[in-house]
C-alpha cells in the first residue's frame, strides 16, 4: 500500500502503520486520516497481520486535527473531518487485530484520542498527554469520547477542563497507556508486546476483542450472557479445539488461524 502522509509495513506477523508527518506534529489532516482509513481497512481484512502497531515519524506522536485544514471552511468541511475521524477510531475498535499505540513526545487532543481508542499503548518517559481545546475555545468534546473510556470521568473531565498535560508516568498510572519505558526501549518494548500478542490465534483475539467492547458498557447480566455465548461459540472453532487438546496433551498448540 502507498500514501502520502502515512507508512505501511508489514513484518512477520505485525503490520506498522507510521504517521508520516513529522513537520506538522503528525497533525491528523483531512488526507491523513483518508489514507488511515484505507489502511485500516485493508489490515482488518488480513488474515497474514496478527497485531498492529501505530507509531509515528519525528518527535512527537500527534498534536491533534490539522486546524489548517478547518481554518475558514465552511461547516460541511469540518462536518467532514469530524465524521472520517470518528470513522477512524471505531475502526480500530471493530478491526479484529490488537492494535498497540507507541507513543514519544507529545499526543494531544485528537493524537491522545487516538492513544485511547487502541487497545493498548506503550510511552516513553517524557511522553505527555493533554486535551488543549479549551484554551482555543473548542472543547476537545470528540477526544474525550475515547478518553473517558479509558480513564474514567473524574480524570477525564481534569483532562479537558484544564488543559494540563499529563506526564507519561500520570498516564500509565489513570490506565490511558500501559507501559512506560526510556525512550531508547519504546520500540523495542512495543514490538515484543506486539509479538508476544501475535503467537495466538487470530480468530481468538478477534473473537475476544469484538466481544470486549461489545459488553463493556452492558449491564452485568447482560455483558455475562454476551461473554458465556462468545466463549463457548470459541470453545468450537478449530483453533478452540486445537489449544483445549494441545493443553490436555502437554505440548504446543499448532493454530490454524495464524
Amino acid at each position: 500500500m502507498e500514501f502520502q502522509n502515512i507508512l505501511y509495513e508489514k513484518s512477520d506477523a505485525l503490520g506498522i502503520v507510521t504517521l508520516n508527518r513529522p513537520a506538522r506534529q503528525n497533525a491528523l489532516s483531512i488526507a491523513l486520516l483518508e489514507e488511515m482509513n484505507r489502511c485500516l481497512a485493508a489490515v482488518a481484512e488480513s488474515r497474514e497481520v496478527k497485531t498492529l502497531v501505530i507509531r509515528a515519524a519525528g518527535r512527537n506522536f500527534c498534536a491533534g486535527h490539522d486546524l489548517s485544514d478547518l481554518a475558514g471552511r465552511e461547516i460541511a468541511v469540518h462536518n467532514r473531518m469530524f465524521a472520517i475521524c470518528s470513522e477512524m477510531m471505531l475502526r480500530l475498535q471493530r478491526m479484529p487485530q490488537p492494535v498497540i499505540a507507541q507513543v514519544q513526545g507529545i499526543a494531544t487532543a485528537a493524537g491522545c484520542q487516538l492513544v485511547a481508542a487502541c487497545d493498548l499503548a506503550v510511552a516513553e518517559e517524557g511522553a505527555r498527554f493533554g486535551t488543549p481545546g479549551v484554551n482555543l475555545g473548542v472543547f476537545c468534546s470528540s477526544p474525550a469520547v475515547s478518553i473517558v473510556r479509558a480513564v474514567g470521568r473524574k480524570r477525564a473531565l481534569e483532562m479537558l477542563f484544564t488543559a494540563r498535560l499529563i506526564s507519561a508516568r500520570e498516564a500509565v498510572e489513570w490506565g490511558l497507556v500501559n507501559r512506560v519505558v526510556p525512550a531508547d526501549g519504546l520500540e523495542a518494548e512495543t514490538m515484543e508486546l506486539a509479538r508476544h500478542i501475535a503467537k495466538a490465534s487470530l480468530s481468538c483475539l478477534a473473537a475476544g476483542k469484538q466481544a470486549f467492547y461489545s459488553q463493556v458498557n452492558l449491564s452485568d447480566a447482560a455483558a455475562y450472557d454476551l461473554a458465556s455465548n462468545v466463549i463457548v461459540n470459541n470453545f468450537f472453532t478449530e483453533d478452540g479445539k486445537e489449544g483445549v487438546a494441545a493443553f490436555l496433551e502437554k505440548r504446543k498448540p499448532v493454530w490454524k488461524d495464524r
